[in-house]
């Protein structure tokens, strides 16, 4: 089976929780908390505040260990076969994989649920079969061939949802492809004059952002999970983000989708943020989740990098004053 694309994901991140496997946190000996790795400011900080704080507040004890299982202890079940597919992937040279590892970290999102059965339980259900598309006629051929051949799709783009659509139907009897976009992870143009830019649905929001920065734009959108999830992503469950009071979400940054469907693709000829007339077929795409079909390429609005960025705090009494202080902001 051919597994030579797996993208980053199952290189770098953790198999059983949130975020890289070298970023965690870690009781030292004198039992003060420590986050161990080398990816953010705190790593190698000790935090003495941290542990009292979490024991007296939320009623926890950090001395209460509860380790996860293996993944190789983990009951993985095995994929449904479908020989007509795996020989048509390979007569059209498109990477794919049923590796239990790969199906399993494509098989969930990072809900509480999820993660928990990751830890100590089991996917009675996983997909059977991965598949990394590199351009949008190989998507096509994998919705064509799944079509073929009696096959369900869900994509996948970083894996980070809450929603459980990446979770496979107990029941389904099909066999099951996790299409993964994460070789589709390109800027494929910025228009510098109208403040646009088009990208491949699998790139990820954090990457996105460090190259549009480098030529001195941002796209505004700042979801908690920008470093893992993806542009297509954002689209497909209607992402919102911490400085949608000045950009917006993710459906008023959009201004054009292309969209994989087994009918064909579908996307405008009109490159513009709104047309007056009809319904807008983007608002049909952005929330879907996968269902409809699969997000392939976005052309988002970005913005100048502002002048200057200042970074404060406010501390309130109480969590009532906090919550009357932004709606006074609001109101001005």
């Amino acid at each position: 089976m051919k597994t030579e694309a797996r993208g980053e994901r199952d290189k770098v991140l953790k198999w059983n929780g949130w975020g890289y496997a070298d970023s965690y946190f870690k009781l030292d000996h004198e039992g003060d908390v420590v986050m161990m790795g080398d990816r953010y400011e705190a790593c190698g900080h000790k935090m003495p505040y941290f542990r009292p704080w979490f024991e007296e507040h939320l009623g926890v004890d950090l001395d209460y260990m509860t380790p996860s299982q293996r993944i190789g202890d983990m009951e993985i079940p095995p994929p449904i076969e479908n020989d007509e597919i795996h020989d048509e992937l390979v007569r059209a040279d498109i990477p794919f994989s049923n590796e239990p590892r790969m199906r399993l970290m494509r098989g969930h999102g990072h809900t509480v649920h999820d993660i928990i059965n990751l830890r100590h339980g089991k996917f009675p259900r996983l997909p059977d079969l991965v598949v990394w598309p590199r351009t949008e006629q190989e998507v096509m051929k994998v919705i064509d061939l799944a079509m073929s051949t009696n096959c369900a799709i869900i994509p996948i783009g970083g894996g980070t949802s809450v929603s459980s659509a990446l979770e496979c139907p107990v029941t389904e009897q099909r066999a099951v492809i996790s299409m993964d976009m994460a070789l589709m992870d390109k800027i494929i143009w910025i228009d510098k004059e109208n403040l646009t830019c088009r990208a491949q649905a699998g790139i990820i929001g954090q990457s996105l952002e460090s190259q549009l920065n480098s030529k001195g734009f941002t796209c505004g959108h700042e979801p908690d999970s920008i470093e893992f999830s993806t542009l297509g992503g954002w689209v497909s469950t209607r992402a919102s983000g911490m400085k949608k009071n000045k950009y917006g979400n993710i459906e008023d940054l959009v201004v054009h989708v292309n969209f994989a469907t087994p009918k064909g693709m579908i996307h405008k000829q009109c490159q513009v943020p709104r047309i007056s007339s009809g319904p807008d077929l983007h608002h049909v795409i952005m929330g879907s989740e996968g269902t409809l079909g699969v997000v392939t390429e976005v052309t988002i609005k970005i913005f100048p990098l502002p002048e200057v960025k200042r970074y404060g705090s406010l501390v309130f009494p109480d969590f009532n004053h906090g919550v009357e202080f932004f709606r006074e902001v609001a109101r001005q």
